[in-house]
């Protein structure tokens, strides 16, 4: 089903969301990354407050391309999500409800993605010139010292997802295969 929602992610809009949905996001959103995540956990475990407020947000696991002129960002295709996994669970607790990357997630992200109300949404990888239209605005809001890698604020406009995991737990990526293996009679 195709939805259009707008940030911020609350509870009431991800338990609405079923894994399979094409869903076209406007609004504020977040990046980070690796590094990014690294840091902000080891910060958050030391006591240390956030550069952004985590509630009812959404984190793009992104590192874009510098921007050309008249650009406002360059190339933004998502990055494999499974390597912010043993930093995800104390981000949904904190607030975080919704992840855009690519890729499978542990069973302690899907896990706390139930508890927390999250959603896991999957953006099109090797589609990171035509994504990157979708977004009006990019400021650089903290770790500036890790290039592509800091934390930006971006608005976005339409900006095109399916909904991978949802708040249940359903798994598009388990769904689809099972799908496909009974429709082609495949055990």
């Amino acid at each position: 089903m195709e939805k259009h929602i707008k940030t911020p992610l609350t509870e009431e809009i991800t338990k609405e969301l079923t894994a399979g949905d094409y869903v076209y996001i406007t609004g504020t959103i977040y990046t980070a990354r690796d590094a990014a995540h690294k840091r902000l956990y080891e910060r958050m475990l030391n006591g240390e407050k956030a550069p952004f407020d985590f509630n009812d947000t959404i984190i793009y696991y992104l590192g874009p391309t510098p921007e050309r002129e008249d650009q406002v960002i360059g190339s933004a295709g998502p990055t494999t999500s499974s390597r912010m996994d043993k930093y995800t669970p104390l981000l949904l607790e904190h607030g975080l409800k919704g992840m855009i990357g690519k890729g499978k997630r542990s069973i302690e992200v899907i896990n706390s993605i139930i508890k927390n109300k999250g959603v896991y949404f999957a953006a099109v990888g090797g589609a990171g010139a035509l994504l990157s239209k979708k977004i009006k605005k990019s400021a650089v809001i903290a770790y500036d010292d890790l290039g592509t890698e800091a934390i930006r604020e971006l608005y976005v406009e339409d900006f095109p997802v399916i909904v991978v995991i949802d708040c249940l737990g359903n798994n598009l990526y388990e769904t689809a295969q099972k799908e496909f293996r009974e429709e082609n009679f495949i055990d």
